[in-house]
């Protein structure tokens, strides 16, 4: 944190289903947290205005890569995937992406949550828009009540900040995810973390380079 109290800042704008999302994930939080950056999360989902394909609507021959790319990345990372989870794609996304907003407006720990929903659909079997499901990740991963949480994610705030997130995407030019931003800069899929980091460091030094010569003058 700098002298006048600001702190970087990574937006994860992501759909809660994403595998790459979900790679991504471990590694997301470890640059934010060696950076000294603040992250906010913003579940979303593939913003079609402006060119997100579903996966299952692409051409096969892209569905085959996008399998094989998994592998990749899984066996790179050393991370648990199944690369035919049983629950894939999901009936729904929305309840679980805002259970995580949820999580993060009564000052719970939504990384957690959303950590905990992202690795029951894609290492451990468990259907993510069953509310059964969530309601025990929830107590899994925050140790709070899961039903009240889930009637908290059907408030008008919550439903509010989805429909934010999704505006804000589509006005920000995203379409994939996880898409992260630092100052105003796009960053579209996992394998561009380094380049965060990157973003990061650069405004650390700019922001000590000021504050040198503030101390000169």
């Amino acid at each position: 944190m700098n002298r006048n109290g600001s702190q970087p800042v990574v937006e994860a704008f992501y759909g809660i289903s994403s595998p790459w999302a979900y790679l991504g994930f471990p590694r997301l939080r470890q640059i934010v947290a060696q950076e000294g950056a603040r992250l906010v999360l913003r579940p979303i989902r593939i913003i079609q205005a402006n060119g997100g394909i579903p996966l299952r609507t692409r051409p096969v021959a892209r569905q085959e890569y996008h399998r094989m790319e998994l592998r990749r990345w899984r066996d790179f990372l050393s991370l648990p995937l199944n690369l035919d989870p049983a629950f894939y794609p999901c009936r729904t996304i929305e309840p679980a992406a805002r259970l995580v907003i949820a999580a993060d407006l009564q000052g719970l720990d939504g990384a957690a949550l959303s950590w905990g929903i992202q690795s029951a659909l894609w290492a451990e079997d468990r259907d993510i828009a069953d509310p059964a499901t969530l309601c025990a990740l929830v107590e899994e991963t925050t140790g709070t009540d899961g039903q009240a949480l889930m009637a908290a994610s059907d408030a008008p705030d919550v439903m509010q900040a989805w429909l934010n997130n999704l505006e804000d995407a589509e006005r920000l030019g995203i379409f994939g995810t996880p898409t992260y931003v630092v100052d105003h800069e796009l960053f579209w899929g996992q394998d561009r973390l380094d380049f965060v980091q990157r973003k990061l460091q650069a405004m650390k030094a700019s922001a000590a380079h000021r504050m040198e010569k503030e101390d000169i003058s």
